[in-house]
Order: structure tokens, then sequence, then C-alpha cells
């Protein structure tokens, strides 16, 4: 990413409200140097871009022999790449509500993709019954984000930003969709799981949208052409770009002349390789060179946050045209999974004039961790009462010390019969990973896997008989999380039937 000369002063109006502490931060940050006349300049614009479904292994970044992401790798040249970077959950609404919260899912009770059900459940529940062939009867989650959270777009507009949503929301249709949740404009204003119809136009969004698009028209073509235009509208003041694409969610399907690119790029022996796939990973590719460039081409990209990850891991459990979807090896399991490939994730994040451009963390982070460090950024705070189970990583990115934090958790109460998942919950404290599956052994008791992620990222061999002690301690800290987030927990299968059809395998 280039660095333009142009810079950009706060308005009068603007530097009388900011408070001593805010205007500290701006003078002293070596992010923001000082104009003529020692004003600082404004306060930088922040583009958050989230891929979905998009797998670890799914860019040329992170090692993929298949998929050409230039773009995702020229923004790593400009940042810094995390190695050991977490979605807070297998599933996109609840790692998209923890971006939005800075809390867990298992705390805020969405902890599964049913944001875009007409039910309003804003509490997630617990029975005892469920289909026989689970010991575990699971939990319901909740489909709303509750309008109570102060959310990162709010608080970004509370600082004087404009706010703008382009994509996937999935965390509630009307009144709790992107505009009611902090947003000034949201594109195209769909509330579903993707794409309405196809990712090649016309979509079938609803008529009031306005929102059909021309014959051939990829849908990613257009967000970023929407997300474009935001940034050119605003190009004068401060601005949140909340780049949320539907790539690379089902339904699988892509421009025609990428699918036969990489038809013929494929290796038949490679666990990726499949060209609708590639195509897609391609176009989402293009649409972050395209907001980029814009920058680039304004001006402002010394001036602005970008922040790229993806809510889950890629999808290893179906096929297309015969093929897998993708592969997230050497990780184990892929999206919807407890496993590493359930939600370790692509992350970079460029700061320009703190983080080292082309730099590489292994710092353990997660999604709850974006808001908090979001706020430090910018020199914003927290509002009193709120909580974040996230903290800011601001320490990573500027080099002056390691995280305070003892763990990461994650939390899926569900039983998956495509990938074969049960309810679940999993800690990460350094290299260690405890996953508690619950009511999986005799007489409903919970069972234990242990993994070295050091030795063993692929997650091959269960130590946990062997290291029981090691277990006790993990597992403490895994009921002291669940015990502060007043997580919703699952229950015995009262109907669990032995001689049901176990579900599939993953």
């Amino acid at each position: 990413m280039a660095i333009g000369k142009t810079e950009q002063l706060i308005s009068r109006r603007d530097l009388l409200r900011l408070s001593a502490g805010t205007l500290a931060y701006l003078v002293l940050s070596p992010a923001f140097g000082e104009t003529t006349g020692g004003v600082p300049r404004k306060k930088p614009n922040i583009v958050f871009i989230l891929a979905d479904d998009l797998g670890w292994m799914d860019t040329s970044l992170y090692g993929s022999k298949f998929y050409e992401t230039p773009n995702i790798d020229r923004l790593a040249k400009c940042g810094m790449m995390f190695t050991q970077a977490y979605a807070a959950n297998p599933l996109c609404s609840p790692t998209r509500a923890s971006i939005m919260t800075g809390q867990y899912p298992a705390r805020i009770g969405i902890t599964a993709p049913v944001c875009h059900l007409p039910e309003e459940k804003f509490e997630a529940t617990a029975s005892d019954t469920g289909a026989p062939q689970f010991k575990s009867a699971g939990c319901e989650s909740a489909t709303r984000l509750k309008q109570e959270y102060f959310t990162l777009a709010e608080a970004l507009k509370a600082a004087g930003y404009r706010t703008g949503h382009f994509g996937k929301w999935h965390l509630g249709r009307e009144p709790y969709d992107p505009l009611h949740q902090g947003f000034d404009v949201d594109v195209p204003h769909w509330f579903g799981a993707s794409p309405a119809g196809s990712y090649l136009g016309p979509w079938k969004f609803p008529p009031n949208l306005g929102f059909q698009g021309k014959a051939g028209e990829h849908i990613e073509d257009r967000m970023a052409q929407e997300a474009v235009k935001f940034i050119k509208e605003n190009r004068d003041q401060s601005f949140f770009l909340n780049y949320w694409a539907f790539s690379v969610h089902g339904p699988w399907d892509a421009k025609p002349g990428l699918v036969e690119k990489y038809a013929k790029k494929a290796d038949p022996k490679s666990a990726q390789r499949n060209p609708v796939y590639g195509a897609m990973v391609q176009s989402l590719d293009e649409g972050v060179g395209r907001i980029m460039d814009t920058l680039d081409d304004l001006g402002l990209s010394e001036n602005t946050i970008i922040i790229f990850f993806s809510d889950n891991g890629g999808v290893h459990f179906k096929d297309v045209g015969g093929l897998p979807v993708t592969s997230n090896a050497p990780l184990r399991g892929g999206k919807a999974t407890i496993y590493e490939g359930g939600t370790r994730e692509d992350c970079i994040i460029v700061w320009p004039g703190v983080v080292k451009p082309g730099s590489k963390s292994d710092a353990i982070i997660q999604s709850v961790d974006f808001y908090p460090t979001i706020l430090q950024m910018i020199g914003s705070k927290p509002e009193d009462a709120q909580k974040f189970d996230g903290i800011s990583i601001v320490p990573v990115l500027r080099k002056t010390g390691d995280l305070k934090r003892e763990a990461i958790f994650c939390y899926f109460p569900h039983n998956t019969p495509a990938t074969g998942a049960v309810p679940s919950v999993y800690v990460r404290k350094d290299n260690w990973k405890l996953i508690r599956c619950f009511h999986q052994g005799d007489n409903f008791a919970d069972t234990y896997e242990l993994y070295n992620l050091k030795d063993d990222i692929g997650e091959t061999k269960n130590l946990a008989d062997k290291m029981p002690d090691r277990v006790k301690k993990l597992d403490t800290l895994i009921t002291r999380f669940l015990k502060e987030t007043n997580a919703v927990l699952p229950k015995p299968n009262r109907r669990y039937d032995p001689a049901a059809k176990p579900p599939a395998a993953g």
C-alpha cells in the first residue's frame, strides 16, 4: 500500500470536543504526526475486511499453492501478519457478534448461525431432549444481537466517525440490522446468511432493496464498488468501513472465466483443487485490491488502519462439482468443528507509522480483541459500564510487550452431523489446548482431548489420558470461563438411544 502525502486537519469544532487523553494520544502517537502549527491530523480511518468461511490455508499468504491472493499478500507487506489468530466460534454469526461487542458468544447467547430466522430469540436455552443419536441434547442459540449492546459501530460513531456496513451482516433483521446498531449506511441491507440466489446477477434480494444487479454482475465486484463510493464520499472525514464480504460462503458459484482458469491449473493430487472455490477466492482478493487502490489514489493510506480476518474456518465437509470445497490441512477439521481448522484464521493488521510493514507475530489473539484494540488505537475509552472479554493487542502491534491474558476460549454447544461435532468447549493456554466434550462418556460424563499444538498442529495425538494433571488444571479454567460468561450449558439427552444411527464423521 502506498503512503500518500495528503495531510488532513481535524476541524476546530472536533478538536474542542476531544478529551485531554484523546488529544494527548493523537499528538504523541508515532502513527499520527503533527501538521504545520502542531495541530494533529484527523483520527485514522478504519477499514475492517471480514471474509466469510475463508480457511487458514485459503490464501497464498498462508501457504496455498492453488489459490491466488496477491492483494491479501500485498496487504501483509504493509502490516503485521498473525499466525495464531482465532475466531471466537467456528460459525459466522457468533464470531460477528464477538467483533461487534468484544464479548464471547457464550456470554451473548449467539452460538449458531441462526440470526436470519424469523423468530426473535434473545437468550440461549437448553433442553434435555434431542435426536436419539446424540448423547448431549445441545443448546438453542439466540437469534438476534440485542440492541442493548454498545456496538463497535456505535462507539466509533460516538467518536465522530462516519460508519458504513457493506456485505453480509447475519446478526438479525430489522430492527437489529446495521442501521439500528450504529451504522449510517448499510448495503445491501440484507439479513441473510449468503447472497440471495447466486453470486452472479441478477440476484434475488427483495425488490424493495433495489439491488438485483445486472446479468452476470458479481456480488463482490458490486460490494467493492459500493465500498469505494463510501470512501470517496467520506474522504474528508474519519470513516469506519465495515466490509464484511459475502465471499467465500456458499452458494458456490463464480465467474466462468475464473473457473476455467483454475480448472486448468488444478492438480488432481492436491487437497485444494476446486476451480469454483479458487475463482471465488480470487474475486474476494480483487475486492480487497480495489479498496487498497482507492485508499492509495485518494492519499488516505497513511492514515488508515486496516484489519483483515475471517469469521471461521473453511468448508471441508461438502463437495462442489464432485470435488471438496477446500482443505484446511495441516489443520484438523474446519467450519463447524472445535478443532484448529474451525477457528484459526488469517489475520493482518495495518497501522501506518506503528506496525512495521511486513512483520509477523505468533501472539495468540482472538476476535473479541478487535473492539478494545480499535478503541485504544484511536484514543477512545469504553463506556463506564461496558464489559469486554477481549483485550487490546496494541502492545503486540507496537512491540512493547506481551499480552496480559491467561488463555482464550471457544464455546460451541451444538451437535453438527455434517462434521461430527458434539457440544464442546476449548481452552487454549500457551501451546496447550484442552477440549471438553459434554456428556460423551459413560453415564453421560464429559470427555476430554488434550493437544500440544506446538508439536501437533494437526491435533492427531490426544494426550488427555497421559497427562491428567494438566487436564485438571486446564479444565479448571474452562469451568471458570463458563461460570463467568453465564453460559447456558448443554444437558444429557434423556432420549438418547445407543442403537440410533450415529452422526456422520467430519
